[in-house]
């Protein structure tokens, strides 16, 4: 009776409290709820552990009013009912309630047939879950976002069983099939559904303790993003008191999802600050400022890091010894990249460069974990409150190279060779398209990536009909070869014509300088996007003796009207399917050209689905891929 008497007094009081608040206080319907629903069909699912924060009403009106909305008691201690469920409650601390109850599940929420009491003891008693036979009711398919995450959940439920995980945002499974490293078409054994419950129930209990109850999100929600920061591998070997530490970094993303951190997207330099007059007075300080970049690659085998190393060199020759820079390599993993960013910190570095998106990761991880040091990492379309970024818009540069292809190309084809579907890269191709339709209306580029399985691009572009071919914009040292930017083909030698090039050393200068002159300051501190371009001096475009005097005056009057201002992506512009991009009088959008996931329609070719890639071109697709070809809109053999 005591026990009733406390059950009864909170379900009181959450009545009350749903009165207040203008919510219904007894439980759902689930009858009332299908009055009004379209549903597509019923499915056994046999006897299931349901957890009990799940359950939410009961499937008729029959036993609602005997309930509050948290299914404890409202019927006087003087009634049957009090008197049974008292018996049900002694019963359980007895022997335990082993009987299933009856119920269905919609929507990924649970109402009871039969069984209302005891559900209603075990809340009171604080257990978990309760097994049930369960029947459940699909909805019919629509564009309601609630509905497609359901349909999203089934998928889901299908390989691994679980149903007490719940996120609120489409994408959220399939990204924690790629954040647990796990493949979404293998169905889970019973130790992977053990580990994973742990490591969930581990989590919920401290951000539940954090008060994450009182939050917008589902503990899912936060259980994704805590694990796109600090990983899955090894969760279940935390303390409480690590787990704690490392949530209390990311509390203000749990607070404002599913939006953002704001990122300011810095499309150009700011003016120079000057040198500020004290430290042009004084002598250069004894301890200079320590800089680290750390690259994936080596310089000599990668064009990529070769680029970034020639910046590197660049700084120290401006800033001589105000800085003390340091250069590390063949930094391949998450693991690895996070050691070395915490062995550069170890020998003081205060800068730390990031040049490829592999490192993404790893460099989130390390801004968590380092707050008083700069980490910078290089890559596009990153919205991380953590750390800065930067990129080039290259296709600025390849606008330009467009267009001397079109005018220099006398058989109406011109080749194409890309790396990787991700970020940028197909701004990058329409834009060269832009260009070569701009100067020759008829001609087309035949687009092949160097990144494909079973390709040849080098055999395609033998093709009599293409004089002409767009290749890597750089080349490295061990690489050496006239086949890059833009070449003539027609001799089979391959003779360089220009090519769109990065000044890395112009934006590293820039930051370093920002730095030294005390423009960078912790309590100003922003998460910016530098995403700069001709006019920072940033992307450039060098052209060979072999190009006509001609040609070269026009370049010149296009990268002038480019640095003022003007979008290479502006007016009528159409898609391969013949849609319309963008209108006349018109410019894309600096979202709409990051994101492109279209080709143009003088463009002959594809964009690759990431099945269809080499196996060593996949880790840096699924980080920065497309988000229709990069694995969430298609399935493993590439197909869409």
């Amino acid at each position: 009776m005591e026990a009733y008497s406390k059950a009864r007094k909170l379900a009181q009081k959450a009545y009350r409290t749903a009165l207040m608040k203008g919510n219904y206080p007894y439980l759902q319907v689930l009858d009332e709820i299908l009055s009004f629903t379209k549903t597509a069909s019923e499915v056994s699912l046999g006897l299931v552990e349901i957890p009990l924060e799940l359950i939410a009403g009961t499937k008729t009106a029959g036993r609602t009013t005997a309930f509050s909305n948290n299914f404890l008691p409202l019927l006087p201690e003087t009634s049957e009912f009090a008197s049974k469920w008292i018996a049900l409650y002694r019963a359980h601390l007895d022997e335990g309630i082993r009987d299933p109850i009856t119920a269905c599940e919609f929507m990924n929420r649970f109402y009871v047939i039969e069984g209302n009491k005891r559900v209603s003891v075990l809340k009171y008693s604080g257990a978990v879950s309760i097994t049930g036979r369960v029947t459940r009711i699909l909805p019919e398919r629509s564009d309601s976002k609630e509905v497609r995450v359901y349909y999203e959940f089934l998928d889901f439920y299908q390989k691994t069983a679980v149903n007490y995980l719940w996120f609120s945002e489409e994408g959220s499974f399939k990204r924690l099939f790629k954040l647990l490293g796990k493949d979404p078409a293998q169905v889970w054994t019973d130790d992977e559904k053990l580990d994973f419950h742990s490591s969930y129930i581990h989590f919920t209990d401290v951000f539940e303790e954090k008060g994450g109850r009182r939050l917008s999100l589902t503990p899912g929600d936060a259980f994704l993003l805590y694990l796109d920061v600090y990983g899955y591998e090894g969760f279940w070997e935390k303390s409480y008191s690590q787990i704690r530490t490392e949530m209390e970094k990311l509390w203000k993303e749990f607070q404002i999802y599913p939006a953002k951190h704001p990122v300011e997207l810095s499309m150009q330099p700011g003016a120079k600050t000057g040198k500020p007059v004290l430290r042009s007075l004084l002598p250069v300080p004894s301890a200079p400022l320590k800089i680290a970049f750390l690259h994936d690659k080596t310089a000599s085998a990668s064009s990529w890091t070769y680029g970034h190393e020639l910046g590197r060199q660049h700084l120290n020759e401006v800033f001589d010894d105000e800085i003390e820079t340091v250069s590390l390599e063949n930094i391949n993993t998450e693991e690895q990249g996070l050691s070395a960013i915490q062995e550069a910190v170890a020998h003081g570095s205060q800068v730390i460069f990031t040049t490829t998106p592999k490192l993404l990761g790893a460099s989130i991880k390390a801004a968590l974990l380092y707050p008083d040091t700069k980490i910078l990492n290089c890559s596009l379309h990153t919205y991380s409150g953590h750390l800065r970024t930067y990129y080039g818009r290259l296709y600025e540069g390849k606008f330009l190279i467009g267009a001397i292809a079109g005018i220099l190309t006398d058989t109406l084809r011109i080749g194409y060779l890309a790396d990787y579907p991700i970020f940028g890269t197909i701004a990058n191709i329409n834009a060269f398209a832009l260009g070569v339709k701009m100067t020759n209306p008829q001609a087309k580029v035949h687009l092949e990536w160097s990144s494909k399985q079973g390709t040849n691009p080098e055999e395609a572009f033998r093709d009599p009909d293409i004089s002409y071919v767009s290749g890597r914009d750089f080349i490295a040292p061990e690489r050496a070869s006239r086949r890059f930017g833009l070449y003539d083909i027609r001799s089979g030698e391959g003779i360089h014509i220009a090519s769109s090039i990065w000044h890395w050393g112009k934006f590293y200068e820039r930051i370093v300088r920002e730095i030294l002159d005390g423009a960078w300051k912790k309590k100003d501190e922003k998460t910016i996007n530098y995403w700069w371009g001709i006019s920072s001096g940033m992307i450039d475009v060098i052209c060979s003796k072999n190009l006509p005097s001609g040609a070269g005056w026009l370049v010149e009057l296009i990268k002038r009207e480019i640095a003022a201002g003007y979008n290479p992506f502006s007016g009528p512009i159409y898609a391969q399917d013949g849609t319309q991009k963008n209108k006349e009088g018109q410019s894309l959008s600096p979202e709409a050209i990051i994101t492109m996931d279209w080709l143009l329609d003088n463009v002959e070719g594809e964009i690759p689905c990431i099945g269809t890639l080499k196996e060593e071109a996949r880790p840096m697709v699924l980080l920065q891929g497309i988000p229709a070809f990069n694995g969430s809109a298609a399935d493993s053999t590439g197909t869409a």
